[in-house]
């Protein structure tokens, strides 16, 4: 089994991806400016050393007795002459440098050496001979602080510019998926509202060519073939309800005429009780398939009822004697017939399974009232909470349709049934329009 990821929203993820390209594009590109200005700090500083060099160079010459001499005003500091035997000729050697440069001092070939240390710099040491064939090596050193300097200074702009970028790069991100997205919320949020029932809502962004709006078309024609669907099995519904209706009309009939004989046998007598309660049973599921189907022209008639009162003729329909809590000032908004079938199956299975029913309401959320339905029957595990309210399943006795009617009853006009928890051993929650 894969390991369940956190739920992020598309934006969060687009922001997010953006932020990170961002912050390694900008890694990169710092990178890449440090070590071009390296190398380039260190041409700059060999071309410093070489003309500080030549300048000496070109200012030497012999003197009569054959020595080389140099103006002091070629000489700067960290500038040193030496003669063809490594004498120093002209100029001063600092004190920490003194090892590099007498090894530099007898060198036949340009060289260039690093100085490591606290006081890092660079080393150039370049024979020369003068036009009076006065031969002789230069030493003239650069201290690398400076360059550094400039260096860090360049780093510190560029991770100040970088954030800037992310910043900026994160901003924009957000601010152009908020515009782009925001016809997919506003899809979403309409969605949400919308019952199972609403068949007629399409979303409807107009023309245009972009993708939000082709989406937009392709679920418009997919919630036309949705409606199309549900209203053929409305149909369908209503249809084998009324055929049904027919026949089980005359075994009823038969049924109960049937147990008004006084000679019959017992057992013969308890097969036709049980008969004619899995007649009255049938008869009840019918009927709500039934109100199901007309589920659209009850809306239409914005009918409304008094809860307490469907709730005792709810009671009074399956014979469940229950404690009615429910204020007599609770109005919901659909025919007191809808309230009874969705609150009828609640009422029969907590019957069947228990001795003690207490029928409260509850506040929940805005525009929506919950019925509450407790019982001190055997109670209802965790994992079988939303399969009880599955067509087929019956806790024992019934048709296995009642919970499943009940709750299609309910998500019509937009409420639910479900289990929750309660005081006593199980609790079912209808929740059902508010009149206001």
């Amino acid at each position: 089994m894969r390991p369940s990821l956190p739920s992020r929203s598309f934006r969060t993820q687009l922001v997010a991806s953006t932020v990170a390209v961002t912050t390694l594009g900008v890694l990169v590109l710092t990178v890449v400016v440090q070590v071009v200005l390296a190398r380039s700090t260190l041409r700059s500083l060999d071309t410093v050393l070489e003309d500080r060099a030549e300048a000496v160079v070109s200012a030497a010459t012999a003197d009569s007795g054959g020595r080389l001499v140099v103006p002091d005003a070629r000489l700067d500091a960290g500038v040193a002459v030496y003669d063809r035997r490594g004498s120093l000729a002209a100029g001063s050697v600092p004190t920490s440098e003194r090892a590099v440069y007498e090894q530099l001092s007898t060198t036949d070939r340009r060289r260039l050496v690093d100085r490591p240390g606290p006081d890092e710099g660079r080393v150039l040491a370049e024979p020369f001979t003068t036009p009076d064939g006065a031969a002789g090596v230069v030493v003239v050193t650069e201290r690398l602080a400076p360059y550094e300097r400039a260096e860090r200074q360049a780093l510190y702009v560029c991770i100040g510019a970088g954030l800037l970028m992310v910043v900026a790069a994160a901003g924009l991100a957000q601010w152009v998926s908020r515009r782009a997205l925001a016809p997919v919320a506003e899809m979403a949020r309409a969605a949400e509202e919308w019952s199972e029932q609403d068949l007629g809502h399409r979303f409807g962004l107009g023309p245009g060519g972009n993708e939000i709006v082709g989406l937009g078309r392709t679920l418009d024609r997919l919630l036309e073939r949705v409606a199309s669907a549900i209203r053929s099995e409305q149909r369908l519904t209503s249809e084998l309800a009324h055929e049904l209706r027919t026949p089980l009309a005359a075994v009823q009939a038969n049924a109960e005429l049937l147990a008004m004989h006084d000679d019959l046998r017992p057992v013969a007598r308890e097969c036709v009780d049980e008969i004619v309660l899995s007649v009255h049973r049938m008869g009840a599921t019918i009927d709500g398939l039934l109100e199901l189907a007309r589920t659209e022209a009850a809306q239409a008639l914005a009918g409304a009822c008094v809860l307490r009162d469907a709730v005792e003729e709810a009671a009074a329909q399956t014979g469940v004697v229950v404690e009615n809590e429910v204020p007599g000032s609770h109005r919901v908004r659909m025919p007191q017939a809808l309230v009874v079938r969705a609150v009828a199956p609640v009422l029969e299975n907590a019957g069947r399974l228990a001795g003690h029913v207490v029928v409260s309401t509850s506040a929940t959320r805005e525009g929506f009232v919950a019925v509450l339905v407790d019982d001190d029957g055997p109670g209802i595990a965790d994992d079988d909470r939303e399969r009880v309210f599955e067509p087929g399943v019956s806790g024992g006795g019934g048709s296995g349709l009642g919970l499943a009617l009940s709750r299609r009853v309910a998500r019509s006009l937009g409420g639910d049934v479900r289990v929750t928890d309660g005081p006593m051993s199980t609790r079912v929650m209808i929740e059902l329009p508010a009149a206001t």
